[in-house]
């Protein structure tokens, strides 16, 4: 166990301790006895697997993949220009930086900085983390740049110059908040942000929705529409498409349910009647329409996870013509779409492979063909450029293979490579599968697999399990990257596995571990660690569990209803303490994923795969290590500082934690402080699982 030095036991009894949780101090995220106690453990935790040559060695050798200059540089297209945000050792908190498309197809472009943020940080004295930019269509003189103190979600606003490549004197400014801000017009902007007591949400998002003039003060700000307290934010914006230019506010009830209305002239509001859980968005004329649950309208049902089509103006005036652009199957879903000025592009996913096609309204049917060829097990992807033609991006790239970046037009042609991702590490010796296992009720979980080609299954493999499972969002083929040097050149194998939360299969899917059935997520990551050794290719003491945000209450929850199948765990921004999540950061705007744990009957099952309260003296629990960040406000650090401190006060030596101060849900600021996380997680596994110190 790690005893406390007497200055933290100290500063504790000043704080004041809780009956119910001995650890409440430490969620005092700047509380002297918490921060005392994260310094003890950083120093330990870094005393233990950060101090040898090896890992130095790591650290460079994946801050130097991060930093190669022949990295793609993307792009997005804000009229003449092509803007893009670059990071590297030079400039670690980045240059957003501008060219021409013509520039843009030379192997070194030349680029113009539009504003240095390294330079504006020690200008002003702040550390200052870039967090995009909304530019104002179609002159694209005029920015909202967004910049977090920290890297956290709550940044501050300010309006931007294009032109002369400076903030606007007295333009629109807003502090440092989980603020939304979008253009209406050059004088007028939809804001949603902290406008004082009562006006956030208890998810700790924007309740009401105003209009803003330039010249006045905010606290003159129209208001339009106000959220319930109860709901997780208020939303509003403005859609420029030229001949289609429209108004909306609305709300989200929760993560999945919102209702949106169209904002006349008069700011008179008419309701889009879609189901709650459907997505919408709008493609000039179009409505587009996916629905999450089954849905019976104008006489026809239409199966979760389709996506329809309606003329906009006639199905706000009540017409229910629909035409089906998609049906999902059962290894078939829709995992995005997008516009270009004529055309959608649809991604359909095909047991976890997916692939591209082009759809093109004529008249009230649409006309469909594929476009590009993707490999076995790859990744491709193509987004419209600009709502003012036909051009589009696509990618392709998988586990193996870095990404390349083509230049299309739908209108005909063969699309031109304008970039290729570096070959970071030697793939020809590698190869990628995919397999199936069958979980606890019977379900077939797919799951990818990168080994050395010829590597003999006989069980003694250091495998890294990585997995996510919520939130709809799907682990497709990625380049492996830095992740090659710090796992795969060391040996070991790597796999990803699509459990069900995730969206592989389409609403069905995610739905599938809500709530009361969170289990299913938990026993489909177990299945394939059980496939894994049943096939030899690695045995429990050799294989390791890997997630962050949701994937770190997933492996946390591996750790204490499966400590036998792992030899160790690295739990990132995780979720654990299930019964005070809605409590902390923006935990409240889960609860339609996980559930309420202030309702008794809904605690009752949470609890269940609550880490923070299933975890047990005397169980033989496989090494962990606890990765976090103090700027997070999205899952609160809280939860990684309160499980490490139970599990060492019950005599856990092998619970180790470490916190970064900046970048927070990503736990990192720049490609430095990435390296250094990487480097961490690496030896901290390769140690445990490999049998074999690090350094």
């Amino acid at each position: 166990m790690t005893s406390l030095p007497n200055s933290i036991r100290l500063a504790m009894a000043a704080e004041g301790t809780s009956a119910t949780d001995e650890f409440l101090w430490l969620e005092e995220l700047q509380g002297k006895a918490a921060q005392a106690w994260v310094k003890q453990e950083n120093q330990r935790t870094t005393a233990s697997f950060a101090q040898g040559e090896g890992f130095q060695q790591l650290e460079k050798q994946v801050l130097d993949i991060l930093n190669k200059d022949s990295q793609i540089p993307w792009v997005a297209k804000r009229g003449d220009y092509y803007y893009n945000f670059w990071q590297d050792q030079t400039n670690p908190r980045g240059l957003w930086r501008r060219t021409t498309l013509q520039e843009y197809r030379k192997a070194k472009p030349a680029w113009e900085t539009v504003l240095d943020i390294d330079a504006l940080g020690k200008a002003e004295g702040k550390d200052w983390v870039f967090h995009g930019s909304e530019p104002l269509p179609p002159e694209y003189r005029y920015c909202l740049v967004e910049l977090s103190p920290d890297g956290g979600d709550a940044t501050e606003i300010r309006e931007f110059d294009l032109v002369s490549k400076a903030f606007v004197n007295n333009g629109f400014a807003l502090p440092v908040a989980k603020s939304q801000a979008s253009w209406i017009d050059k004088d007028t902007l939809f804001v949603a942000t902290d406008f004082g007591a009562g006006s956030m949400t208890q998810s700790g998002y924007a309740r009401i929705a105003k209009r803003w003039r330039r010249g006045t003060p905010l606290s003159a700000a129209q208001t339009l529409y106000e959220a319930q307290p109860q709901d997780m934010a208020v939303f509003a914006y403005h859609d420029h498409t030229p001949g289609f230019e429209r108004n909306y506010v609305g709300r989200s009830l929760d993560f999945y349910r919102r209702e949106t209305f169209v904002l006349t002239a008069e700011d008179r509001q008419i309701k889009i009647d879609i189901p709650a859980d459907a997505e919408f968005s709008t493609h000039r004329e179009w409505l587009l329409i996916k629905p999450s649950s089954d849905w019976v309208v104008g006489g026809a049902r239409y199966p979760s996870g389709s996506l329809l089509a309606a003329h906009f103006d006639d199905y706000l005036a009540g017409k229910r013509e629909l035409t089906v652009l998609f049906t999902p199957t059962a290894q078939a879903a829709l995992s995005g779409y997008s516009g270009t000025r004529d055309h959608l592009i649809l991604s359909i996913m095909d047991n976890v492979v997916n692939r591209l096609e082009v759809l093109t309204p004529q008249g009230k049917s649409w006309q469909r063909r594929p476009l590009g060829k993707p490999g076995a097990i790859s990744t491709i992807s193509a987004g419209g450029i600009d709502d003012e033609t036909n051009d589009y991006f696509l990618t392709i790239g998988g586990f193996l293979q870095p990404t390349s970046l083509y230049l299309g037009d739908l209108d005909g042609g063969e699309a031109e490579l304008l970039k290729q991702g570096p070959q970071d590490f030697d793939a020809g010796g590698y190869q990628v599968s995919q397999h199936f296992a069958a979980s606890r009720d019977g379900t077939r979980v797919p799951y990818f697999q990168i080994l050395a080609k010829g590597t003999k299954l006989d069980g003694s493999n250091p495998t890294l399990l990585y997995g996510y499972g919520g939130f709809e969002v799907s682990l497709l083929p990625g380049y492996m990257g830095s992740k090659a040097p710090a796992w795969l050149e060391r040996g070991g194998v790597y796999v990803v596995a699509n459990i069900r939360g995730g969206g592989e299969y389409g609403p069905a899917w995610h739905q599938a571990a809500l709530k009361q059935n969170r289990h299913r997520a938990y026993e489909d990551f177990a299945a394939v660690a059980q496939d894994l050794i049943a096939r030899k290719v690695t045995s429990s003491q050799h294989l390791g569990a890997r997630g962050g945000s949701n994937g770190g209450l997933l492996v946390g929850n591996m750790l204490t209803l499966y400590p036998q199948l792992f030899g160790c765990i690295v739990c990132e921004v995780p979720l654990l303490d299930m019964q005070r999540y809605t409590q902390l950061s923006a935990g409240a705007s889960w609860i339609a994923e996980y559930g309420d744990p202030a309702k008794a009957e809904e605690w009752a099952y949470i609890k269940t795969f609550s880490p923070y309260h299933n975890i047990k003296a005397d169980v033989p629990y496989p090494p962990v290590l606890f990765y976090t960040a103090t700027s997070d406000d999205r899952v609160n650090p809280s939860h990684a500082r309160k499980m490490a401190a139970r599990m060492q006060q019950m005599g856990y030596q092998q619970a180790y934690f470490y916190e970064n101060t900046e970048g927070g849900h990503s736990a990192a600021a720049d490609k430095k402080q990435a390296a250094f996380h990487s480097a961490l997680v690496s030896e901290f596994m390769w140690a445990t699982l490999s049998g074999k110190s690090p350094g």
